[in-house]
């Protein structure tokens, strides 16, 4: 049986960050500290070949503990 992952909603660290009330500079330094199980993916384009983390509703739920925590 084939199992496929279809990505259906993601939005940028600058969206997250407006929505948080918190600095883009701060987010970008606690998604860097991420790893796989928390949520990141990677998606490269031709305008950014090295590529650049979207933020799936999982992964933001992960950054919202990860900037708790910073914050405590």
């Amino acid at each position: 049986m084939l199992q496929v992952n279809i990505l259906h909603l993601v939005c940028t660290i600058a969206f997250v960050a407006r929505n948080l009330s918190v600095e883009v500079d701060l987010l970008a330094k606690l998604a860097v500290g991420m790893d796989p199980e928390d949520g990141p993916i990677w998606v490269c384009s031709p305008d950014h070949p090295d590529g650049v983390m979207p933020f799936t509703t999982y992964s933001v739920v992960s950054l919202m503990t990860f900037l708790a925590d910073h914050l405590r």
